[in-house]
């Protein structure tokens, strides 16, 4: 909701010296101190971009929901603590998701209806394209 009508996917941005910088959640302020001796952040999540001036601007990363499908599915990740829920937090892109954990994410309730319209059109892009992935 950075923009009218448009919902953010992803909120990045690359740093004079290379770095991404990922915002995932509301709140979620990032920094960064680049190679150039300049601070360099991003937040807000899905919700909002937020950025600071710098005198060597960052590049804008940002993906939003107008963005090619092909671009949404490799921009989009979904945080995962694993089958057993045990595991390290670990960030995994849409298109890399497997079918069985697409399918469980479907189960649960707290799924935000942009999500479940993502992972909606992620399972039709795989039908149609015959791709499959397995655990």
């Amino acid at each position: 909701m950075a923009t009218k009508n448009k919902n953010i996917i992803s909120n990045r941005i690359r740093t004079p010296d290379g770095t991404i910088l990922t915002s995932r959640h509301v709140h979620d302020y990032v920094t960064y101190t680049d190679k150039n001796g300049e601070e360099y952040m991003v937040d807000g999540g899905h919700q909002y971009l937020r950025r600071n001036i710098n005198k060597e601007p960052a590049e804008e990363l940002s993906i939003y929901d107008d963005a090619p499908f092909e671009i949404i599915r490799e921009s989009f990740e979904w945080g995962t603590y694993g089958k057993d829920g045990k595991n390290a937090l670990k960030f995994v892109k849409l298109s890399e998701m497997s079918d069985a954990h697409i399918s469980a994410l479907f189960q649960a309730s707290y799924l935000p209806q942009r999500v479940r319209n993502l992972l909606c059109n992620e399972v039709e892009y795989r039908r149609k394209n015959n791709i499959k992935i397995n655990d």
